[in-house]
This record gives structure tokens, sequence and C-alpha cells, in this order.
């Protein structure tokens, strides 16, 4: 499988309005079609997950509705 190298070095990152006194949690970037980075606040120069939007989306809708399914 063929790997390709996303361009970041000009992405807006952000955190959830959850975390306080720069509290540690995942940070995500908006702009990219498709897709959804998201890395580590502790470890901003480290290495970044691409999750599909659609995917992104219903962990969110999980999250706030507390949903999630039995394992």
């Amino acid at each position: 499988m063929a790997s390709r190298k996303l361009d970041l070095s000009s992405a807006l990152w952000r955190k959830s309005s959850y975390s306080t006194n720069g509290g540690e949690c995942i940070e995500i970037a908006d702009g990219m079609p498709g897709l959804v980075p998201v890395r580590d606040s502790k470890d901003p120069q480290g290495p970044a997950l691409f999750i599909p939007a659609g995917a992104w989306r219903t962990f969110i809708t999980a999250v706030r509705s507390a949903t999630f399914p039995a394992a």
C-alpha cells in the first residue's frame, strides 16, 4: 500500500472548549476535506492521526449522546 504525506505545516489546531488551564487533551485541525487530523496536545510536533470525516462525525455524535455500543 502506498503511503502519502499530508502537509500540516499551516494547519490551525484547536482544543476542546472543555479543556481548561492548558489541559491535556487532543487537538483537531479543520480544513482538510474528507479527513480530520487529530494530535496529542502534549506533543504538538508528534504524529497526527487522520480520521475519515464520516467516522469522526459518528464518534462525536456517540460522545455527545453517550450511546456507545456495548463491548
